[in-house]
């Protein structure tokens, strides 16, 4: 794009995520930064060489980031998904072929990402080929454009590991992610262990194999001083030991997703692999526990958790199944569901996938202010309409909310001043 290339958004409903505001104005973008936001920010009379585009009322926000995306498939084929969900920039998970876990192999990546229409970030695996037992070069990994470290659907299980990594980490600022399930409690484990897992015959995960990895995990973070993210929290017990550390001042922060605040486990029943996840959908209790994180800030982020994975891999009995959705083109309506049913305001939920992520990654987006990057969503928060898995840009069709009543539609998604995506029904 030309770097001078103006473009206007009028009649916009301007989400702020970081003063929590909701206003109408304008955003004037310049080459791939914003150049002005407000009411004022775009002056009719000059709109000479300005591209104009009319929201017609429209939300405009700061393009999603998601923190967790594991790419089961190609980056181009990931990046159409994540445009068609208004994720203008997306983590890659480090279990990818080969493994994030070596210098050459995530600069290789970064450079990579360079020539992808989104932006593209690694998150470097924290221990060496993901078996737990000998840290990674976490300071060369950051220099070679990690913006974080985990050990991805794996928990750090050894606590002198995780120290040590904890303890290397606060010598680079470095954020350790965690899968927070103790691996012993989990092993075997299909879905969470309760009534429903008996009655169906299948081996199930104790809600308590997440909280005593989260308490564990806590002490070793008072101990180091370090900065820790929680990738998935998902039961009542878990939302309450990552509020209790906050409340204690420790460097504590966590995240979930749309199917833990949209649904429980009785959406496996009938054996429907895929709302196979891990960690598993919990009780209805875990759920509105969740919500209830979200909504007072003890859960800091959305992600989609997206988890590619072929019909094969798929239609199998339920043990035997891959577990893990695709959620890149839906977290827009699933978390409009938490806006419209008045659990989170609109601002909130959009910090969620936008301010917050960027801060804890040290990522430049997820703002609209002069200067920060041109990556930008349009959506409406009404339009009503059923998921149709069917028509996903990603290949993988592996969705647990195929068929559901929605609301929120994203029309338009622009990355640096370049529009990437826009719906068929979007005029503008």
């Amino acid at each position: 794009m030309n770097a001078q290339a103006r473009t206007a958004y009028i009649n916009a409903r301007l989400i702020d995520p970081v003063a929590q505001t909701v206003s109408d104005g304008a955003l004037l973008t310049v080459g791939d930064k914003i150049w002005a936001v407000g009411p004022d920010a775009f002056d009719a009379s000059d709109k000479d060489g300005t591209t104009i585009v009319d929201c017609q009322g429209k939300c405009l926000a700061p393009g999603f980031i998601d923190m967790q995306v594991f790419l089961g498939e190609s980056l181009e084929t990931t990046s159409r998904a994540a445009a068609a969900g208004g994720v203008t920039t997306i983590v890659i998970q480090p279990d990818t072929s080969p493994m994030l876990d070596q210098v050459s192999i995530v600069d290789y990546i970064s450079r990579q990402a360079i020539d992808a229409p989104i932006n593209a970030h690694p998150m470097a695996a924290a221990t060496k080929s993901l078996e737990g037992q000998e840290m990674t070069e976490i300071g060369r990994l950051q220099e070679a454009g990690a913006v974080a470290f985990t050990d991805g659907r794996k928990a750090i299980q050894h606590p002198q590991v995780m120290r040590r990594l904890l303890t290397y980490a606060t010598a680079y600022d470095a954020l350790i992610v965690q899968h927070a399930e103790e691996p012993d409690l989990a092993e075997h484990g299909v879905m969470n262990e309760g009534e429903v897992s008996t009655r169906l015959g299948l081996p199930g995960i104790p809600a308590e194999a997440e909280v005593i990895m989260i308490e564990r995990d806590m002490h070793l973070v008072a101990m180091t001083g370090a900065r820790y993210h929680a990738a998935l929290v998902t039961t009542a017990k878990g939302v309450a030991a990552i509020r209790k550390a906050k409340q204690q001042g420790l460097n504590v922060t966590c995240g979930t997703a749309p199917a833990y605040f949209a649904l429980n486990e009785l959406a496996v029943e009938d054996y429907r692999t895929f709302a196979r996840l891990s960690p598993p959908l919990r009780t209805e209790e875990d759920r509105r526990a969740v919500v209830e994180g979200l909504a007072d800030g003890t859960i800091d982020v959305v992600v989609s958790a997206h988890d590619p994975h072929t019909e094969d891999e798929k239609r199998l009995p339920f043990s035997l199944a891959e577990p893990g959705v695709v959620g890149l083109e839906t977290l827009l309506p699933m978390g409009m569901e938490l806006v419209n049913g008045g659990h989170l305001t609109l601002p909130q939920f959009v910090a969620s996938l936008t301010s917050t992520p960027a801060s804890l990654l040290g990522l430049p987006g997820g703002r609209l202010e002069k200067g920060a990057p041109a990556d930008l969503v349009i959506f409406d928060p009404t339009i009503a309409h059923r998921i149709d898995a069917s028509s996903f840009a990603s290949g993988a069709k592996n969705s647990c909310f195929d068929a559901r009543p929605a609301e929120g539609r994203v029309l338009q998604t622009i990355v640096g001043g370049t529009e990437i995506y826009r719906a068929e029904s979007w005029q503008s």
